[in-house]
């Protein structure tokens, strides 16, 4: 098969046009490594400071419902042991028993706040 030659200019001329030429490309022919990271800058540094006070904000509000929970959990065994020192072997009052679910509740959420699920 032959091409004539003015097929061949044609050819050659498509190839050269949709070729980026080195000299008029901006980019580099090869893909370069990612710059190196640099320091924070000022709204990365108030990011992180926003972040650790709402940390802080968060152990405070953590620290403040359990020194509530226990001065009710306090409290709550106390209510029991007056409804216990009222009753004797052959009775069993409803509200003991409930008065123990309360504080089983109440001492698991506890327990759980003191690792910090919450």
């Amino acid at each position: 098969m032959r091409f004539c030659p003015l097929s061949w200019m044609v050819l050659c001329f498509v190839v050269t046009a949709t070729l980026p030429s080195v000299s008029q490309s901006n980019t580099p022919p090869f893909p370069q490594n990612p710059p190196l990271q640099q320091k924070p800058g000022p709204e990365n540094e108030s990011r992180v400071r926003m972040e650790r006070e709402m940390a802080k904000k968060a152990n405070r509000a953590r620290q403040a419902d359990l020194k509530r929970d226990t001065e009710k959990l306090l409290k709550l065994a106390t209510e029991l042991k007056e409804y216990v020192d009222k009753t004797n072997e052959n009775t069993l009052s409803v509200d003991v028993v409930k008065k123990a679910e309360e504080i089983e509740k109440l001492a698991h959420s506890v327990k759980d706040k003191m690792k910090g699920s919450n």
